[in-house]
């Protein structure tokens, strides 16, 4: 390999290597951040679960307030209550002696399809957010959760 006039290349290192090196560097990242999540807190999934019901709830209330949107939102009620469901029973299997905890209350008011939008894109963005400090057995779990929220706040838009 011939040196280009005025290239300086730090010796040792070839251009694969370091193409290499860049891009083991997020996964290794991850890793230290994911192994070093000692919880000091509650358990992330709790704030998870309780979105997804909240996000059951207000659902259901665009569906009063617009029965015509039944179609539209009712697949996404299904999925969030299989959310809540699922983050729960990951929640007691590490920790038994947790609470269940009651379905979210609807709302009142009237409900529009741009607010169910922003609160399942909310849900999905807590649970990409969340990916990144859980240990790897939880984490298809909950980036399963944040895949689908972001899915159907693109299918509401």
């Amino acid at each position: 390999m011939r040196e280009h006039p005025g290239s300086a290349s730090a010796p040792g290192i070839t251009r694969r290597q370091l193409i290499t090196g860049l891009l083991l560097l997020p996964p290794a990242l991850a890793g230290c951040a994911i192994g070093s999540s000692a919880q000091a807190g509650p358990d992330p999934l709790i704030a998870l679960a309780d979105a997804a019901r909240n996000d059951v709830a207000l659902a259901g209330r665009a569906i009063t307030s617009t029965p015509a949107l039944a179609p539209r939102i009712q697949p996404l009620v299904d999925a969030r209550t299989a959310h809540a469901q699922a983050l729960d029973a990951e929640v007691a299997r590490l920790d038994p002696s947790q609470p269940s905890r009651p379905p979210a209350q609807a709302t009142a008011r009237t409900v529009t399809l741009a607010e169910v939008r922003a609160a399942v894109l909310a849900s999905g963005q807590s649970a990409t957010a969340a990916v990144l400090t859980l240990p790897p057995d939880r984490v298809g779990l909950v980036a399963s959760v944040a895949a689908c929220c972001a899915a159907y706040a693109q299918v509401l838009g």
